[in-house]
């Protein structure tokens, strides 16, 4: 088996030297039944570049945890011989990852210009954040709350009519580049806002009663990176000071129980804490703005993906926060109301307990802030595509999660008092 081992280290060098391609990249799912094959994955990340998918980081798998990772396609085949080797029970998910990517588009002939069932470069998005609030000037408008490392403004849109003291919920898409299903759905929501409002009871009460702050995209350099350079780019664009590593995970680089556990110090890891809380300009930004609105700020939603949960605080810790009864009561109803739609199952519960631990998020700092509905969304799916999920599920995705935002919302609108 090392010699195995040996034999993918010496391969994986020279894959570097070559341009970046897709091709032949394996996904590979395995659940390790033993702290045994928990190290074998510990060995393979060591003397190779493994992308974890989920969870986010080797340092994170347990045994008998469901880990999905990328590898190249120069160790694919060593990789699956050790795998069988070594008794893991493992499964690829996607046998050849540019394959899987050129399908996530569902047609050659892309329409130019804004398309809410299409995944939209960040020009598209930013030109739309422009035309939505030009065309609804009663119910939408735009603002600039700072910009990012490479200088792009971060758009963030309001969403409500106008009216005196008026509470707010914050929705935010798009802290990790590659999970391009994110942004699609606070674009959509938008669009549900605008299209909706006069029509549908519950949107029209909640716009007439409530603002919605929407960032459609935290980290736009990341983002666009995973338009022009690399897809399965994770982290912001920013240079990392003594190294040749770009980029901080934006949702490991908040002040709560910051760079402890389920992150890394180490500026190569994909779930790098950066040098500070708050390194990142976008996540400073960010913060910074709930902190001025956080008289009005009463709910915090961000939407990830993928694997289908509905989570709440907290990651950093185990501890339960003060009304976990009531959180968990949301998450279930909600969930419900997201099942209802296309009978998609989500998982509930508290970050670190449902998953793993994890410090720094943005929801766990929102929570201790005190904005008191704090919760997270992986959206689709749970494998099978991961991060490349199709354009023909974008609507359905975003109708399901669009029931359970509602549900949140109406529950937070009926409890402001």
């Amino acid at each position: 088996m090392w010699a195995l081992l040996v034999l993918i280290g010496a391969a994986s060098v020279s894959a570097h030297l070559q341009d970046l391609s897709f091709d032949g990249q394996k996904v590979f799912r395995v659940i390790p039944r033993n702290d045994e094959q928990v190290e074998i994955l510990n060995s393979l990340a060591s003397i190779m570049q493994v992308d974890f998918w989920q969870p986010d980081s080797v340092t994170l798998v347990r045994p008998k945890m469901q880990v999905d990772f990328r590898v190249g396609a120069e160790n694919a085949f060593e990789v699956e011989e050790l795998l069988k080797e070594s008794g893991v029970e493992y499964r690829v998910m996607i046998d050849n990852l540019q394959a899987a990517l050129d399908a996530q588009f569902d047609s050659k002939s892309r329409a130019t210009g804004h398309s809410y069932e299409k995944y939209n470069d960040w020009d598209t998005i930013a030109a739309w954040t422009a035309d939505i609030a030009a065309q609804n000037p009663d119910l939408v408008s735009r603002s600039v709350i700072g910009n990012t490392y490479e200088g792009r403004p971060m758009y963030l849109l309001k969403v409500g009519k106008s009216g005196p003291n008026k509470k707010a919920i914050f929705i935010d898409c798009g802290f990790h580049a590659r999970e391009w299903i994110s942004p699609a759905f606070c674009q959509w929501f938008v669009k549900e806002g605008v299209e909706t409002y006069g029509k549908d009871t519950v949107m029209t009460t909640l716009l007439d009663n409530l603002d919605f702050y929407v960032l459609p995209v935290v980290n736009i350099d990341g983002y666009v990176y995973t338009w022009t350079n690399n897809r399965m780019w994770r982290k912001t664009r920013s240079k990392n000071a003594n190294s040749f590593c770009y980029g901080t995970d934006p949702n490991r680089n908040f002040n709560a129980g910051w760079c402890t556990t389920g992150a890394s110090k180490s500026p190569c890891a994909e779930t790098y804490c950066g040098s500070a809380p708050e390194s990142e300009k976008e996540t400073k930004a960010l913060a910074d703005f709930i902190r001025e609105h956080l008289s009005t700020i009463k709910a915090y939603l961000t939407i990830h993906s993928y694997s289908q949960l509905l989570l709440f605080p907290y990651s950093y810790t185990y501890s339960l926060p003060s009304n976990y009864q009531e959180l968990n009561s949301i998450a279930s109803a909600a969930s419900k109301q997201l099942a209802s739609l296309y009978n998609t199952k989500y998982t509930y519960g508290p970050g670190a307990e449902t998953i793993y631990p994890a410090a720094g998020g943005s929801d766990d700092w929102a929570y201790d802030q005190g904005v008191k509905y704090s919760f997270t969304f992986e959206l689709r799916d749970t494998g099978r595509y991961g991060f490349l999920l199709p354009e023909s599920q974008i609507k359905p995705t975003c109708e399901e999660t669009l029931l359970a935002v509602k549900y949140i919302a109406n529950y937070v609108l009926e409890h402001l008092y």
